[in-house]
């Protein structure tokens, strides 16, 4: 193919030298002159292992040139790939007054082209800002397909990564894959399809993991000098889990955590650290986090303008009794306390055979639970107008015959709202 690269920083350069090993003809755009004269000398404009090797070797194929000519790059190429910075304002906020312009001068170019075109995003945007590109600028723009692909480049690694990519998505307008295959082929055969929001995101996603993974792995280093042991070996063994540390299996958005241990052991080290010192900041705001997760619920569940409401699930998790620190039951005690009307089915949950803190934990919080406690889940539907399944204890499949049309059901795994009207569909995300 015949690809415009428009950015010629890290990102745009690394793109251009490794599509050019495949056999693509790249021209370059950039308002920076000096960035333009190395690219038509088949020189990086960065410093980065085998760049310098890759684009010598495209100059010398006739497949690398470059231009400060927005409308040339558009006419010589079939794809446009936005690869222009979005550095930091001072308030933090993301300039992206360099894509604006791109986006306004490839519209141009692709209206005075008059064929059809392919534009991909690069550019490491917010979400909602593919979709705002859209329209201010190509609304009217006749044959164009717009689609968002983040890079996942690391410098020093960055055309290994481009070859063996650790991740490959594609944004498109409806989530659904692309019409055509360009950006496929361009940018990852076996890339992961989602709406320009949901490809944005996952770059924050991606970053904010591996910030918190660093700074995770700081403090528990802090924490292991404080102690006198080697954090190294701590967080090495920390890694040989791979059931749970390095696993999906805390990894998808649902309920608050709850039960008797991470609520208990993450407030006793955070405890520790304050009373020594040892300042851990990430570790002092998780319960806070956990806190606001657990409000918002509260806010989706109060913001229906129902009073009956059903609980499928009290306890922390299913396949257990065990209602210490269970959200659900900060759920219960808060409606009950606003006066709302609950019904409660949970398979697990059997009030003759809870003992010691347990026990106690629910006597002090819901003395009258056993007044609220259902035989079956269709029964608990049967008398609410909101139904909120927190645990996989029932399947919200196995509802579809008992849910009437005007209730509604909200799914806190995977934290879904689903409608009546939606039960066609795997839901709404939230």
């Amino acid at each position: 193919m015949n690809v415009s690269i428009f950015g010629l920083g890290y990102v745009g350069a690394v793109t251009a030298g490794c599509l050019t090993e495949r056999g693509h003809r790249v021209i370059g755009a950039d308002v920076q002159q000096t960035k333009v004269d190395a690219f038509n000398a088949g020189v990086s404009p960065i410093v980065e292992p085998e760049l310098n090797e890759l684009l010598a070797s495209a100059k010398t194929k006739g497949l690398l040139s470059a231009t400060t000519d927005a409308a040339e790059a558009v006419r010589a190429s079939e794809v446009s790939i936005v690869c222009v910075g979005t550095p930091s304002l001072a308030s933090g906020r993301l300039n992206l007054d360099y894509v604006r312009k791109v986006s306004e001068q490839i519209s141009a170019a692709i209206v005075a082209k008059g064929s059809r075109h392919v534009l991909i995003f690069r550019s490491t945007m917010l979400p909602g800002s593919t979709r705002s590109m859209v329209t201010d600028f190509f609304a009217s723009t006749p044959n164009v397909s717009i689609y968002y692909c983040p890079e996942f480049l690391r410098e020093g690694t960055a055309v290994k990564d481009f070859r063996e990519p650790s991740l490959c998505v594609v944004g498109t307008n409806d989530g659904n894959a692309p019409a055509t295959n360009e950006a496929l082929e361009l940018l990852g055969e076996k890339a992961e399809v989602l709406a320009w929001e949901g490809a944005e995101l996952i770059k924050y996603s991606c970053n904010y993991f591996h910030a918190l993974k660093v700074g995770f792995a700081n403090e528990i280093g802090r924490m292991a000098k404080f102690v006198g042991v080697d954090g190294a070996r701590v967080m090495d063994v920390v890694c040989r889990d791979e059931k749970l540390n390095i696993s999906r299996y805390y990894m998808k958005p649902g309920n608050p955590f709850g039960g008797s241990c991470l609520p208990k052991d993450v407030s006793a080290l955070s405890s520790l650290a304050r009373m020594e010192g040892v300042n851990l900041p990430l570790l002092d705001n998780v319960l806070d986090s956990n806190e606001a997760h657990l409000d918002l619920l509260i806010k989706l569940i109060t913001s229906k303008g129902v009073r009956r409401v059903g609980l499928l699930g009290l306890a922390f998790k299913k396949d257990t009794d065990d209602l210490r620190g269970s959200p659900m039951v900060a759920v219960a005690e808060t409606l009950l306390g606003r006066g709302y009307e609950l019904s409660i089915y949970d398979p697990s949950l059997n009030l003759s055979r809870l003992i010691g803190r347990n026990e106690a934990e629910i006597n002090r919080r819901m003395p009258h639970l056993a007044s609220l406690l259902r035989d079956s889940a269709e029964e608990v539907v049967g008398e609410s107008e909101l139904i909120i399944a927190s645990q996989k204890c029932v399947s919200v499949d196995a509802l579809r015959s008992v849910v009437k049309a005007e209730q509604c059901v909200i799914d806190v795994n995977g934290w879904r709202e689903l409608s009546a009207l939606a039960w066609g569909y795997e839901g709404l995300c939230w």
